[in-house]
Order: C-alpha cells, then structure tokens, then sequence
C-alpha cells in the first residue's frame, strides 16, 4: 500500500495529512516572513488535483471550511454598532454599488479588446467584480483594523458585494431551469429572497430588543455553555441564511449583530478566536482546492492583464468614489486595497456558467489564475498597507476634497494655544486605565484612537479625544505637540507579531520628524520586544503584565502581611 493510498483509506488520515501539511509549509512561510492565508492557500493548491492530490473527502473540508466562515463573520457582526452601520450605510451602499457597476463596465470593455465573445466577456466582467470578505476580514483582524473607519467601510461595502453575488447566482440559476420560464424565474427568485431577508432581518431586531441580553444573562452563567450556544447560534443563523437563498456570510454576520448590544461579546470574541483560525485553515484549503492549474492553458498574458486591472484598477475606483463622498484620501486608500482580488465566489460563478454552456473551460482557467495572482498579490499589499501608502501618498491628493466633510466630524479641531501633558495613543482597556490614573494626578490629557465608537463615547464623557490613526505621518505631524512632556502608545499589538507595519514604530518615526523631545512611552505583552522598542526610539517600556504583577508584590510587601512572606528563621 502507496503512502496515497494508506491517507485515501480514512476521511480522518486525510484530515492528519491536511494539518500536518500545513504546519510544515506554515512553518516554512513564517521562516521566509509570508503571511500564513499565502501559505494556506499554497497548501490548498498542493493538496489537490494539480499537486499532490491528498485530499478525497471534500465535502469534510467544505464542512469545516463553511463552519469557519459562520464563526468569521459572527465574529465580525458581534463587533458592530447598529448606530455606526446607520452612519456608514449610504457610504458602504455606494461604493459597493459603484465599485461593481464600474468594474464591470471596465472590465466588460477590456475582454472584449482582448478578443472575447460577448458572452464570456459578460460573465468575465462580473466574475471581476467580487471581492473575497473572509479574506479581507481575516486581514484586517490580524491588524486588529476591523474597527477602523476604513475597516469599517470595508466591511460594509463587502457585504453590498455579498448581496450582488446572491442575485447574480438567482440569475443564472433561473436560466439553468429553463430559458422559457426565466424571467418569471428570476422574479420569483429575487421577490422571495427579499421578503425572507425582511423577514429575518425583523426577527433578529426582535431578538435584540427583547431576548438577547436576558437570554445570554441565563447561558453565560456558564462560561462553556455560553462559547456553545454562541458557535451554535452562528452555524443556525448561517444556514438558515443560505436555506433562504442568500449567503451564510449574511447569516453568520446577523448571528453576530444580534448578540453585540450583550454585556458578554467581548468574553465571545475572545474565546473563539482561536476556533475561528484553525477552521478557517480548511477555508483556505478549500479555496486552494479550487485553483485546477490544469486549466491554465494559454491564459497567462489575459490574466496578467485583468490581474493588473483588479490589483490596481479596483483601488481606484473605490478611491474615487470615497473622495468624492468626502472622504481622506487615506481613508479611501486603505478601503480600497480590500477589492484588490477576486474571490472564491468569481470561481464559482465562472463554473456555474461553464455548466450552463455560457463559457468554455479555458475562460474558466482564465479567471482561476486571475484569483490566484491576484489573491496573493492582495495579501500583501493590505498586510503592507500602511508602507504602500507612505510611498505613494504624494500622487493620491486628486482622490481627495478640499474639504473632506465625512470625516470632520470624528475630529477635533486644536489651536494653538491648546497644550497638554500627555498624548495617549489606544483607548482599550489598558489605555483606558492609564487614562484613569494621569487624570487622577492632574495631567492634562488628550487621547487617540481610530476606532470611531471609542472616540464618540469619550467624548461624549467630556474627555479631549482625536480620531487619528499613528501610522499616519500626517496625523501625527497636525498634533499638538508643544509642551508635551510624553507620548504614550497603549494599542494592542497586531497578531503576525511586530513587523516594520507596527503603528509604534509608524509613532516613534512620525514624532521623531517632528523633532518632538519629550518622553515616548511605548507598551508590549513580550518581553523581547523590548530592545527593538528601545532601538527605535521609545525611552520608556511598559510591560503590563510584569508591571502589574511588580506592582501587586510591592502592595503586598507594603501591607501588614508582608511578614507573611518572610521566611521562616530557624
């Protein structure tokens, strides 16, 4: 018995060879400093058809793959404001809107320039119009960037996305029942989605004001029947979205929403983040499954053009559209790299047109190699995101209005006269704290943060707060920083670990252009970042951990326990 053969015997080898080649080429990945979705993907792409063809069981992979695409954007949904996506609404429903019909009026013009029939050339022009949300949220979590302005933007033009791919598979599958009844087909189609979508965004409404807070009150007496109910909710809320006839993205994501007015949302969140990266694992694999590179044929220079159309076009478009909506050109810029790639969803649209005999298997591999480059070229450039940007900041000012209105209402504006002591970057809970403690000695204080909810309620407590983002050199060159005895840099840590991405290195390099000389007091959960931190410029380390366990001897030697603690004299 082959090695093969002895992986094909059990779904449950399979699943073991699956792990165990992702975490070598993981493992190789972090060493040469990819982002792991690449390595995944790559994974995928080894496990199948093409390569070394381990994987048998798809429908296993599809299962846990579709599970972690439940948990991802339950996630997501447990994440925002019902106030904020009302705020972000009419920006996120025109520039998904706008981004699709553009792409797709471009990119219908390009295929046929290329020599495609009108036919392909339609399904081609649509299949570019898709973005992969799983992707871009996973992304954007990694950079702890979901609860950015631009994160947010993203996500809510992704999910208009979302709701175009739902329609354009009603369409084609209406014309797979029959071309004499397909009009009546499609009508019924779209009537019915619409009124189940009412239908279950109302009981979901219904749930929030009535239900979810006492509900969970109840479950989360028990911390592991709280983490159950909360993946089962997610996977029942999913499928009963895909049951209906739009995505299980739109169902998890309203799984989600409706336990965010919970006092309980953040245990959840922490609690499945790990859930949530191992299944989504099969997610990638699956998507790499996917990618037949037996399909390729003669394809490569077409797809080397249409990849350079959604890596670069795409952006602009979206870029375009926020400037004009009155938007930062940053803010556009960032939001925009989120449609630099096509998504798993193009794939299948190709091949459901395939199997209608729209288009012919090479159009197919055309827009497989178009995912493939551009979903990795993608990765990079959104792990990268604020570099890019500093790079070509200078010739992206055409993107941006006189007077861009949308965001003026995050900011304050600061005189001259103002002054303070402390300028504190990151208002999370340790940020919060150390706030706490500098007002309670008498610091004059102004706050930082680019998570618009958290600028919002501080200020609403009457506390001076900026909407701003450290990365951004010109944020930092606009603050007020005569008289500033310390900087202080309280934001979380991204989870690939620190790379020259780092906003705190982004806020030393910033303060250090502007000649600032006061103290930079730079905090992190390791150890060993702490000499790379004093290289670049901090002068003070914080160690919350550490410091706070020095702090609690120090409190315990000061009491009348302390002889406690002495040992014992013989």
């Amino acid at each position: 018995m082959s090695v093969l053969d002895f992986i094909h015997a059990s779904p449950f080898y399979e699943l073991t060879a699956l792990m165990v080649l992702a975490a070598v080429i993981g493992f190789v990945g972090v060493l040469l400093r990819q982002p792991m979705i690449v390595s995944f993907i790559a994974v995928g792409i080894l496990a199948g058809p093409s390569a070394l063809n381990i994987v048998q069981s798809h429908d296993n992979i599809e299962l846990l793959a579709e599970l972690g695409i439940a948990v991802l954007l339950f996630l997501v949904g447990l994440k925002l404001d019902l106030k904020l996506i009302r705020t972000l609404g009419p920006v996120a429903l025109a520039t998904g809107l706008g981004q699709v019909a553009f792409t797709s009026a471009i990119g219908f013009v390009l295929s046929m320039a290329l020599g495609l029939d009108t036919v392909t050339s339609l399904y081609v022009a649509v299949a570019l119009t898709f973005s992969s949300t799983i992707i871009i949220v996973k992304l954007m979590s990694d950079k702890r960037e979901v609860d950015s302005l631009h994160g947010r933007i993203a996500v809510g033009f992704l999910i208009v996305q979302d709701l175009v791919v739902v329609l354009a598979m009603m369409v084609l599958s209406a014309f797979g029942i029959g071309a004499a009844g397909a009009e009546a087909s499609i009508l019924t189609h779209i009537g019915s989605v619409l009124l189940y979508g009412l239908m279950m965004l109302g009981f979901v409404l219904l749930f929030i004001r009535y239900l979810a807070t006492p509900l969970v009150s109840r479950i989360a007496r028990s911390q592991e029947l709280l983490i159950t109910f909360a993946i089962g909710w997610a996977a029942l809320l999913a499928a009963i979205g895909s049951q209906l006839g739009f995505s299980k993205e739109l169902g998890g994501l309203l799984a989600g929403i409706s336990l965010a007015s919970t006092p309980f949302r953040e245990s959840i969140v922490a609690r499945l983040a790990s859930l949530r990266d191992f299944l989504l694992l099969f997610f990638f694999i699956a998507l790499g499954l996917q990618l037949d590179l037996g399909l390729l044929g003669s394809q490569v220079v077409p797809a080397l053009i249409f990849s350079v159309f959604v890596l670069v076009g795409n952006p602009l478009i979206v870029m375009a559209i926020m400037g004009t909506m009155g938007y930062r050109k940053r803010t556009g810029f960032l939001a925009g790299l989120t449609v630099a790639q096509i998504s798993e969803f193009s794939l299948i649209f190709m091949a459901m047109g395939l199997s209608l005999g729209h288009v012919s298997a090479e159009f197919l591999g055309l827009v497989t190699l178009v995912g493939l480059i551009t979903i990795a070229m993608s990765v990079y450039m959104i792990t990268y995101s604020h570099s890019l940007y500093s790079h070509l900041e200078p010739w992206l000012s055409i993107f941006e209005r006189r007077k861009p209105f949308r965001e003026e209402s995050l900011e304050e504006q600061h005189t001259g006269t103002e002054s303070y002591d402390v300028i504190l970057f990151g208002l999370g809970r340790y940020g919060k704290a150390i706030a706490h403690y500098l007002r309670k000695e008498g610091f004059n204080l102004l706050a930082v943060d680019f998570n618009p909810d958290e600028v919002r309620h501080w200020r609403n407590q009457g506390h001076r707060v900026m909407y701003g983002d450290a990365s951004d050199p010109a944020f930092v060159s606009d603050l007020p920083l005569q008289g500033v005895k310390w900087v202080v840099s309280a934001m979380p840590q991204h989870d690939i670990g620190i790379t020259h991405e780092d906003p705190r290195f982004s806020l030393i390099e910033g303060l250090k252009q502007q000649h600032y000389m006061g103290g930079i007091a730079v905090s992190t959960q390791h150890v060993h970042d702490q000499r790379i931190l004093k290289e670049k410029g901090a002068t003070l380390i914080l160690l919350p951990f550490h410091d706070a366990a020095e702090q609690a001897v120090e409190r315990m030697k000061a009491t009348s326990l302390a002889c406690c603690l002495e040992p014992e004299k013989t």
